[in-house]
């Protein structure tokens, strides 16, 4: 029997300038679904585990369409809520080289953003759980989406689930004082913290050193700090990052890192020729949580992250549409890109 694992958040309806055009020059938009959490889960139904997606929906025809593409996944469902006006938007027009991609939220009083805790029944949603996942996104779509996600968490903590979150800090969203005032009590209920040095520094308050990464430049000795910090503050069991090597909007250096209480691991590069870059952080989290309840140790878990996520680079979309079996590959060292046949 697959293990059940459970994100809870926001899917949006994703409209892209196609191909590099910008905002200006499109006629049309590319449509894909896509949201931290639900990437998740994505990725995690891809790997073969019973993922089940927690959010709210309007009844209409777009509402339904996100509901199908989770579907065709092979996302469960059976804990999406149907109710509310809107779905939430997001516009992106993807840059190249020295150009960075950009992203517009139109998502205001989405169905999940005034979603009601009554909506769900978390006994059921955490029946025969192993793992819940949430990130910092979802509370910062409001104070009942804050409430719901806490209401969340307490549920899984009764049902004995572990926890990881990513926290993901949205500047266009919120500010550095409503996230660290919202998310920081809910980091006792976290097992695993996932986070960049800006998540951390924005969500958390913890500063990771002399690291820039718009240079491209990496300093582990300051990850390796305000990991212990965070460790020693929140008790979390693992505490992982990604790390990105921006040298443009088009190649990436791209690695993580990992601790565990007691030993810092820092995993193998790859240089990433960009075609999508959103949703890699989901796809890195969805790599390392796969990793972890499948069995493998921590630097294994790891590295099967860190080659899920450099994969996702290559795939237009917001979801990460690999399997086991490609990533470790990857893992194994196949990096070479010639045709299977």
């Amino acid at each position: 029997m697959a293990k059940k694992v459970v994100t809870m958040g926001e899917i949006m309806l994703r409209l892209s300038s196609p191909g590099f055009l910008r905002f200006n020059q499109s006629n049309s938009f590319d449509v894909v679904y896509g949201g931290g959490e639900a990437n998740v889960a994505v990725s995690l139904a891809n790997y073969g585990l019973d993922a089940y997606f927690v959010s709210k929906l309007p009844k209409h025809e777009i509402g339904q369409c996100a509901v199908e593409a989770l579907r065709k996944q092979n996302v469960k469902t059976d804990f999406v809520a149907r109710g509310g006006d809107r779905v939430g938007i997001y516009f992106l027009e993807t840059g190249a080289s020295m150009r960075p991609s950009k992203v517009v939220y139109d998502r205001a009083n989405s169905a999940i953003s005034e979603a009601e805790i009554s909506d769900f029944d978390f006994d059921a949603i955490f029946k025969d759980a192993e793992w819940f996942h949430f990130t910092g996104i979802t509370p910062a779509l409001g104070p009942k989406a804050a409430a719901l996600t806490e209401a969340a968490l307490i549920a899984a903590k009764k049902h004995g689930v572990t926890v990881s979150v990513d926290l993901n800090f949205r500047k266009k969203l919120w500010t550095p004082e409503q996230a660290q005032k919202v998310m920081t009590p809910l980091m006792q209920y976290v097992d695993v913290c996932i986070g960049n040095e800006e998540d951390a520094e924005k969500v958390l308050g913890f500063k990771p050193g002399d690291t820039n990464v718009e240079k491209g430049e990496l300093e582990l000795a300051g990850y390796m700090d305000m990991f212990r910090r965070m460790q020693d503050k929140f008790n979390f069991k693992y505490v992982a990052t990604s790390l990105r090597e921006s040298y443009s909007a088009s190649d990436n250096g791209w690695s993580a890192l990992i601790y565990d209480g007691n030993e810092f691991y820092h995993s193998k590069k790859y240089e990433v020729r960009i075609v999508d870059r959103v949703g890699g952080g989901d796809s890195f989290a969805s790599g390392l949580i796969y990793g972890l309840i499948s069995g493998k140790d921590y630097k294994a878990a790891l590295e099967f992250g860190v080659a899920a996520s450099a994969l996702k680079h290559t795939i237009f979309g917001d979801f990460n549409l690999v399997t086991v079996e490609e990533v470790e590959a990857l893992v194994g060292g196949d990096a070479s890109g010639r045709v299977q046949r």
